[in-house]
């Protein structure tokens, strides 16, 4: 389901919550861009500077190994995943995409912890420019704000499942 920027998400709190936003700085310009929409989102729904830990690496084929780890401390309860990767003249890149993918989705499930992508896959620059923060939305704060969202959901499950223990 695509959603167009206007659209209202309902707002979920940061209050408390820790983020880990793992991102790769090949395209400095666009991770900048991306960086600065996640958390420009995470103080917006009231986030904290000391609830925010960062780790950049080189390209998206890096990433997975950064975000298992940010993924097993104890102090990070979701991650955002930022990075661009722009198609060249060979699939290379839908091979690397794909890879990193699979290996952020496997992440969420085995740690049962968000892992919100913030990752574009774009034909040039200028898509991406648009995606971050530009006229087709802000990958970024997207990001950001479905780490949250599913933190919430994921947090409220658990109070229900510790609920149904004790009866």
């Amino acid at each position: 389901m695509r959603r167009s920027k206007e659209e209202v998400i309902s707002p979920v709190s940061a209050s408390g919550v820790r983020i880990g936003i793992v991102a790769a700085d090949y395209h400095k310009e666009i991770y900048q861009r991306l960086l600065d929409g996640a958390e420009a989102a995470f103080h917006k729904a009231g986030g904290l500077d000391a609830d925010l830990h960062g780790a950049t690496v080189d390209g998206i084929f890096d990433l997975p190994p950064v975000v298992a780890q940010m993924l097993r401390r104890s102090d990070i309860d979701a991650v955002v995943v930022i990075g661009c990767v722009v198609r060249g003249e060979t699939r290379h890149d839908e091979f690397i995409v794909n890879a990193a993918f699979t290996q952020f989705t496997q992440l969420a499930v085995a740690h049962a912890k968000p892992v919100a992508l913030a990752v574009l896959t774009v034909e040039c620059l200028s898509q991406a420019k648009a995606r971050s923060g530009g006229i087709k939305g802000d990958a970024g704060a997207f990001a950001m704000n479905a780490a949250l969202r599913t933190h919430a959901q994921l947090t409220r499950l658990r109070q229900i499942s510790n609920v149904e223990k004790k009866s």
